[in-house]
């Protein structure tokens, strides 16, 4: 399949509490590519981590205190036995086949999902692509403690039921919405991976990282979807690469030449057919000083450095070019991030006229 250059989508997270309200945003400035909203002002159970948790063994919901917990201290064997029934099933089984009902997200966890869904089926249009997304595996797991304040990272069995329950989730994902897009594109976000290398977490290793997100990759996959990874922050891009994804978002305005750093790593992954989604609108308050024309030339400096630093063709880059905000627009105000999507509604076609048009191609898996 082809989408055409410059396409617009976006990272999950809005500050509207009626999922209608994200969703007009949306349809309108993310026509080809739109997504369903994450609304973490609207509810407990619509914050990053805890959307996803529904149906996971060990955890603990404690809307008192408003946090999410797991609890290791009992005999969790009935339940883990349980949950890898589901999950080996699931792997067993080929795409659309295995029952992910257990592992679903219902509507009191994500209502801009479900709102999303069905909007997409009133509309009746089956659209070139449709993004989806998950907390991922390394960013909940350091996020989320036990009853002992630890991470849920250090917990071995309970760090493997997390990939695997996101992973299933993002099956479903998938699934859910096949019937309206040519291939489902699904985010795996890792604020996190910012982290990475820092003495706070000198004991998650390289082959941790490229383990966890690519075992979640490789259910996206294994569903018939893309695989992209969303970080808001530098990291070390290359562990990406080596995980198998199909798109890397990273946050253009404010780390932009950061992908440069690793440029062998970004010659292999354009060369097997990845994409850059470029986070080129800010989601800050700067965005009010910006118009689609800064925009458009900060890009194509950017292009410029970043070809030259990692010795490739300007126009691989420009082929290859999503572009999408540079983080999620949750904390943002109402009108901050209607100015964001308004800029990227617009900005595609301004790169379009300096650039031409053109088509991204989209690889086929076997």
């Amino acid at each position: 399949m082809n989408l055409p250059r410059f396409t617009a989508t976006a990272v999950g997270s809005f500050p509207h509490t009626d999922p209608d309200d994200a969703l007009d945003i949306i349809f309108r400035a993310l026509p080809t590519a739109p997504l369903w909203p994450q609304l973490p002002r609207a509810a407990l159970t619509e914050q990053m981590e805890i959307q996803y948790a529904e149906g996971i063994p060990g955890t603990v919901l404690d809307e008192a205190r408003q946090r999410l917990t797991f609890d290791t201290a009992g005999d969790p064997s009935e339940a883990l036995a349980a949950f890898y029934e589901v999950y080996l099933a699931a792997v067993e089984a080929g795409p659309g086949e295995a029952d992910l009902a257990p592992l679903a997200i219902g509507p009191s966890f994500a209502r801009g999902l479900h709102r999303f869904a069905e909007r997409l089926t009133a509309e009746g249009i089956r659209r070139s692509l449709v993004k989806v997304q998950t907390t991922g595996p390394l960013s909940f797991a350091l996020t989320v403690v036990d009853q002992d304040k630890r991470a849920i990272y250090y917990d071995e069995t309970f760090r493997d039921v997390i990939v695997k329950a996101l992973a299933l989730k993002c099956r479903w994902q998938i699934r859910t919405f096949a019937p309206w897009a040519e291939r489902v594109l699904c985010f795996i976000d890792e604020p996190m991976l910012a982290a990475f290398g820092s003495s706070t977490y000198i004991s998650v290793t390289r082959g941790d990282v490229t383990s966890l997100i690519g075992e979640v990759v490789d259910a996206i996959h294994a569903e018939g979807g893309l695989a992209g990874v969303h970080c808001c922050g530098n990291t070390d891009w290359s562990l990406l690469v080596k995980a198998g994804v199909d798109v890397i978002n990273f946050d253009a305005f404010g780390y932009g030449e950061s992908v440069a750093l690793y440029p062998e790593a970004l010659r292999t992954f354009l060369d097997r057919g990845g994409l850059l989604a470029w986070g080129i609108v800010p989601t800050s308050e700067r965005v009010r000083e910006q118009t689609a024309a800064s925009l458009a030339d900060r890009f194509d400096k950017l292009v410029r450095t970043i070809a030259g630093l990692a010795g490739l063709d300007r126009a691989r880059l420009v082929e290859t070019a999503l572009l999408t905000p540079s983080c999620g627009t949750g904390s943002l105000s109402v009108d901050d991030a209607g100015r964001v999507f308004a800029l990227l509604a617009e900005l595609p076609a301004v790169l379009t006229n300096r650039y031409g048009a053109g088509d991204i191609r989209i690889q086929e898996r076997a």
